[in-house]
C-alpha cells in the first residue's frame, strides 16, 4: 500500500470539506509548503491567510473570524504553533471556546535534523492543560482524513498533531471510527500496548511479531487524547498483565500520563511508559531518534515481554 503522509490527508480533506462549506477558513504562518496547503490556496483564495512568521497574530486573526461564525483552521509547524501563540489559544481560543482549529505538521521529532528549537515533544501536555479543547493525533493518512472531516463539522476547538514524512496504513480505506473513542487495532488478553500517532504503526508490528511468540497482544490506537476513552483503558488493565504506552512525545504530560493517572485510580497494573526521557534533545532524523530510543517493534516488543515476564 502506498505510504501517504498525515499532513498531505488534511489538506486534501479540507479542501473536500471547504468546496461545500463556505464557512471555512484556512491560516498559514509562512508554512504553506510545509502544510501542503498550495492547492487550497489556489481554490479558494479568499479563504487562505498567509500571516507570516507570526503564530501569535494567526490564531488571534483565527480567533476574530471565529467570533463571527467562520470554522478556522489555523495550520503550522506544531513546535512553534503550541509553544509561541500558547497564550493565545488559552485566552483567545479555549477561554472563549471559539470555533477555532490548531493543526501542528511537523510534530515531534518530525525535524530533529533542526534541534531542539524545531523539536515538538511538549504539545500533548500544554494542550492538556487548556479547558474546553479537543486534542488528536491521527496515526494515518485515512484517520486523518476521518478526523479532518469531523473537525470540518465541529463546533468546538481543537488540536491535531501530524507528522511530516509519509506513514504507512494502519487502516484500510474507508474504515470506520468512533471520534471519541480507542480504536482497537488487535485483540490480546496478555498485554496492551496504547499507543498514539505515527507510534501506533510500530505498536501493531511488535504486536504482530509477539503473536509469533505465543503472546496474544491488544493494540489501541489512543487518537484522541482529549477526551479520552477512560473505559478501554480501564478496560485493558483488567483483562491483561500489564500495559506499555508509547508516545512520540516527552514522558511526561502526555499519553503515558494519561493513562498512568487512570490504571492508578481506578485499576492498578504494571504500567511502562515510552516517550522522550527528560534530557538534552538529541539531533538526527526521526528513524534516528526512534532507534536510539527504542520506538521501534524489536524496542516495544521488548518492554511487553520484560512486563510479562519473557524477555
Amino acid at each position: 500500500m502506498t505510504k501517504v503522509s498525515c499532513r498531505r490527508a488534511f489538506t486534501k480533506e479540507l479542501e473536500a470539506q471547504a468546496q461545500h462549506n463556505q464557512h471555512i477558513y484556512l491560516i498559514c504562518t509562512d508554512s504553506k509548503g510545509s502544510v501542503t496547503a498550495t492547492t487550497f490556496a489556489e481554490k479558494y483564495p479568499a479563504r487562505f491567510i498567509e500571516a507570516g512568521i507570526a503564530e501569535q497574530n494567526a490564531v488571534g486573526i483565527a480567533a476574530g473570524l471565529a467570533s463571527t461564525g467562520k470554522n478556522v483552521f489555523v495550520a503550522g509547524p506544531a513546535c512553534f504553533l503550541t509553544a509561541r501563540s500558547y497564550e493565545q489559544i488559552k485566552i483567545g481560543v479555549a477561554y472563549n471556546q471559539l470555533n477555532v482549529k490548531i493543526i501542528g505538521v511537523s510534530a515531534g521529532v518530525s525535524y530533529g535534523p533542526l534541534g531542539g528549537t524545531h523539536t515538538a515533544l511538549h504539545d500533548f501536555a500544554g494542550m492538556r492543560a487548556l479547558p474546553n479543547i479537543e486534542i488528536f493525533a491521527p496515526s494515518d493518512h485515512n484517520l486523518t482524513a476521518y478526523i479532518t472531516s469531523y473537525l470540518a463539522q465541529s463546533q468546538s476547538p481543537a488540536y491535531m498533531r501530524t507528522g511530516r514524512g509519509d506513514v504507512n496504513a494502519v487502516y484500510p480505506d474507508g474504515e470506520s471510527f468512533d471520534i471519541h473513542k480507542a480504536k482497537l487495532v488487535q485483540d490480546g488478553n496478555h498485554a496492551t500496548i496504547i499507543a498514539c500517532g505515527e507510534m501506533v504503526y510500530p505498536a501493531k508490528q511488535a504486536a504482530e511479531a509477539l503473536a509469533s511468540e505465543g503472546l496474544a497482544v491488544r493494540v489501541l490506537d489512543m487518537f484522541c487524547l482529549k477526551p479520552f476513552d477512560k473505559d478501554a483503558i480501564i478496560k485493558a488493565a483488567k483483562e491483561t498483565q500489564a500495559i506499555v504506552t508509547v508516545e512520540e512525545h516527552s514522558i511526561y504530560g502526555g499519553l503515558g500520563d494519561l493513562v498512568a493517572a487512570t490504571v492508578s485510580q481506578n485499576h492498578p497494573t504494571k504500567l511502562k511508559i515510552m516517550g522522550f526521557p527528560d534530557e538534552e534533545y538529541k539531533i538526527g532524523t526521526s528513524q534516528e531518534l526512534f532507534n536510539h530510543y527504542g520506538f521501534t517493534p524489536d524496542g516495544i516488543a521488548s518492554q511487553v515481554r520484560k512486563l510479562v515476564n519473557k524477555s
